[in-house]
């Protein structure tokens, strides 16, 4: 009886580690089971992560250049304002003399609509055509005049009038050249998905049209 006794703690042990082993190759599959999952999912994890970042630095760099595109225009339309005020003074100059010689006839009143600050685009071309009708008429009165065209402070001014002209052309190819650049890589896509959340839109070209007189009237 004593050794019988003895006998069963033995076997209830063995039972016990046969269990107890059991239950740990069990877990051990499972965490196996759970790395082998994790080094799958991982990649594609990396993968999405990379793309997030790669799409995020490609709308900041479009974003900028957009922005440096819009800086290059506004300088250029600095520009613009510039040669239209330079050639402004000099028919100003033009019509001042030009009064004093056909005074002689009639009395002569050349009006010019002055300049502006915050003109579109839009009323800057308007003006230059305007300047463009205003020097045509100063033209035909100088070949009415001959006495006027051999003027000192008159051929002065018709010279500086070329060298104004040719600045403000430099500055209307800069400016149509920017806007150009800048109407393409909005419509361009991807670059348009930025520029249609940027809510960006094209912009208008500085035409150099026939001029027409609206803001400038000649009365004799």
């Amino acid at each position: 009886m004593t050794m019988c006794k003895a006998r069963f703690p033995r076997r209830a042990c063995e039972k016990q580690n046969a269990c107890g082993d059991f239950y740990a190759v069990r877990q051990g599959c499972r965490t196996l089971q759970s790395v082998k999952k994790g080094t799958i999912i991982m990649p594609f994890i990396i993968i999405a992560i990379f793309l997030a970042v790669a799409v995020l630095i490609w709308w900041i760099a479009a974003s900028n250049k957009f922005r440096r595109i819009s800086v290059k225009i506004a300088e250029a339309e600095s520009g613009i304002d510039v040669a239209l005020t330079k050639r402004f003074d000099v028919l100003t100059k033009q019509l001042d003399a030009a009064k004093a010689y056909a005074g002689y006839e009639k009395s002569t009143l050349l009006d010019i609509v002055g300049l502006r600050s915050g003109m579109s685009i839009a009323e800057r071309s308007q003006a230059n055509k305007s300047m463009d009708e205003a020097a045509k008429q100063i033209s035909l009165l100088a070949e009415s005049y001959p006495a006027l065209g051999s003027n000192e402070n008159f051929r002065q001014c018709q010279l500086a009038v070329t060298d104004v002209e040719e600045h403000l052309q430099a500055a209307r190819r800069v400016y149509n050249s920017n806007v150009s650049a800048f109407n393409q890589a909005i419509a361009v896509f991807p670059g348009s998905v930025v520029a249609g959340a940027m809510k960006l839109s094209a912009r208008p070209f500085f035409e150099a049209g026939e001029a027409k007189r609206q803001d400038v009237t000649l009365r004799f």
